[in-house]
């Protein structure tokens, strides 16, 4: 299975008040890493102690970095039509889908799968369902948390490994049924197209 799993670190936790300050997006193929979109990403505003002291991520990493308007153009070629997948995927969509419609960008075309839905049918009786959680319990080899790319990866090797306990005699589940296993309605980017410019005229 080819699909796209992606993770931001942002300024906060409020889309439209907080900002984006990295985006990862890692493209699987057949369980392996094939390719990575990774770009800090400079939110045009100072960043609070609180998230610099989650992620890391500090005003010095960021400045001169790409403004979101610059990237949203390359993530959407980069990703194109493939499926993708996020942990809590609405939190992260929800940010990209708002400087999508801000900036009237292309916008990744697949269709969104959140695994945190997910993971509560296929891994009943964890603890918790947090990305750390789950990683550890599927001893998947881990360093740090917290930064784009590295939880992107680990997200996508999280659902390796979830569409391995679902599939049926070697057969990956229809999309339909992965939907419909997060309980949730189909999610996807917004496609806009660019209207022109009105220009004004002083007669």
């Amino acid at each position: 299975m080819r699909f796209i799993a992606f993770d931001l670190e942002t300024t906060g936790t409020v889309p439209g008040v907080d900002q984006i300050v990295e985006i990862g997006a890692v493209r699987f193929n057949n369980g392996l890493v094939e390719a990575v979109f990774s770009t800090l990403v400079d939110p045009q505003k100072p960043i609070p102690p609180g998230a610099s002291a989650v992620n890391g991520i500090t005003d010095d990493m960021v400045h001169g970095k790409p403004t979101i308007d610059t990237l949203l153009t390359s993530f959407a070629e980069f990703c194109e039509d493939s499926v993708m997948v996020a942990h809590n995927a609405p939190f992260d969509s929800a940010f990209l889908t708002l400087d999508i419609r801000k900036y009237e960008s292309p916008a990744p075309r697949g269709i969104i799968i959140d695994t945190l839905t997910i993971s509560r049918k296929v891994f009943p009786g964890l603890p918790n369902y947090k990305l750390g959680t789950l990683v550890q319990h599927l001893k998947i080899p881990s360093t740090g948390f917290h930064r784009a790319e590295e939880d992107a990866t680990y997200c996508g090797q999280v659902f390796v490994e979830m569409i391995k306990r679902i599939s049926v005699a070697g057969k990956t589940p229809q999309i339909e049924n992965l939907i419909a296993l997060t309980g949730k309605t189909e999610l996807r980017f917004p496609q806009i197209e660019r209207q022109p410019k009105q220009m004004g005229f002083l007669f």
